[in-house]
C-alpha cells in the first residue's frame, strides 16, 4: 500500500513522498506510527554526514499501534500499543520484525524506547567487563551529557554498579548532573564510556591498564590505538543491531512503567505530523532553549 513517508537524500532537508510498503510477514507486524522520535543520526544523515539509509530505514525511534500481526507472532493484538525498533518510523505505516518491538501500556511518549534502549545497551552489553572493572578505588568517565549519558548513568545505578567516582564531562544540563558534571577529565580511568562527539579520545584521556573503553556513539578516530595496546585496555562497540538489544527495550518498558527510571524531561517538544514536521528537524539541528528531544505526533 501507498502511504506518506519523511525521507532525506543528505541534502540538508527531510522531504515527504509516497512509499510503497510492502506487506507485512508472518514474522511481523504491521504498525501504524503515532510517535518517532528525531535522533541524532537522523540529522546527522540529513546533513550529509554520512549516509543516507535506504527509504526503508529511514526513521527508527518508533512508537505506534498494531494494525496487522504475522501468524508467527505471539503476545500482541491488533490495537496493541508497541515501542518499535523496526523501520521506517518515519512512514505512516510501517512493518516491524520479531523481536524488534515491545508492547507498551499506553500512548505516551515516554515509551518511545529505542533511544531509551540505546542507554541501557551501552551497560548491558558490556556489563561483565564494567562489573570486573568496577569496585573501591574504581573510577568512571562518560564522556557526553545529554539524553544517552543520562540513561547510561541511571542503567550503572540500577544494575549496582559501583565506582569509588563517576566523572560526567559535558557541556549540557548543568541542573540534572550538579556537580558530577565536570568541564575535563581529572586523573585516570578504569571505565571510560564515549557518548560523544570527540574524535581524539584515544590520546586526550589518561587509561589505567586494562581499562575499558566502550565507544557508544557512531564516529570517525583521528588518533592511533598504540597508547591503548599498550596498556592492555579493552574496547567495547555496543550496538542496537545486536540481537540482545531487545532486552535492553524490555528493560526500558520495565523500568519506566515501574517508576524506577524516569524519562518525562526526555522528550521537551512535540510536533504535529501534519503541520510542524519540518519545525521538528530544524530544532533537532539548532536547539533552543530548554530542548532536549523532540518527537513527531500523528494525529
Amino acid at each position: 500500500m501507498k502511504v506518506n513517508l519523511l525521507q532525506t537524500t543528505g541534502t540538508g532537508n527531510f522531504t515527504e513522498i509516497k512509499w510503497d510498503k510492502p506487506a507485512h510477514k508472518s514474522d511481523e507486524i504491521e504498525v501504524r506510527a503515532l510517535m518517532t522520535g528525531v535522533c541524532r543520526s537522523d540529522l546527522e544523515m540529513m546533513q550529509g554526514n554520512f549516509g543516507p539509509l535506504p527509504l526503508s530505514m529511514q526513521g527508527h525511534e518508533g512508537m505506534g499501534v498494531v494494525t496487522q500481526v504475522g501468524e508467527l507472532i505471539d503476545g500482541v493484538k491488533i490495537g496493541d500499543y508497541v515501542a518499535t525498533r523496526g523501520e521506517p518510523a518515519y512512514a505512516d505505516y510501517y512493518n516491524c520484525r520479531l523481536n524488534e518491538f515491545v508492547v507498551v501500556p499506553s500512548a505516551d511518549p515516554k515509551y518511545i524506547l529505542e533511544p531509551v534502549a540505546c542507554g541501557i545497551n551501552v551497560v548491558m552489553q558490556a556489563y561483565d567487563a564494567i562489573k570486573a572493572r568496577s569496585g573501591n578505588n574504581k573510577r568512571c568517565l562518560i564522556l557526553g551529557s545529554g539524553f544517552l549519558a543520562q540513561v547510561t548513568y541511571k542503567t550503572i545505578n540500577l544494575q549496582d554498579i559501583k565506582f569509588e567516582t563517576i566523572d560526567v564531562v559535558g557541556s549540557y544540563n548543568q541542573e540534572l548532573w550538579g556537580d558530577k558534571l565536570k568541564d575535563a577529565p581529572i586523573g585516570s580511568y578504569d571505565v571510560v564510556i564515549d557518548l560523544s562527539s570527540r574524535t581524539n579520545i584515544l590520546d586526550s584521556i589518561e587509561y589505567n591498564n586494562e581499562a575499558l573503553l566502550i565507544l557508544g556513539v557512531q564516529k570517525t578516530l583521528t588518533s592511533d590505538f598504540g597508547n591503548l595496546l599498550w596498556k592492555a585496555c579493552t574496547i567495547v562497540f555496543p550496538s542496537p543491531r545486536a540481537d540482545c538489544f531487545i532486552d535492553a527495550m524490555v528493560c526500558a518498558e520495565e523500568w519506566i512503567t515501574s517508576g524506577q527510571l524516569n524519562v518525562d524531561n526526555f522528550w521537551t517538544k512535540a510536533y504535529n505530523r501534519s503541520m510542524e514536521w519540518q519545525q521538528a528537524f530544524a530544532d533537532g539541528i539548532n536547539r533552543p532553549n530548554g530542548y532536549s528531544r523532540g518527537y513527531i505526533q500523528w494525529d
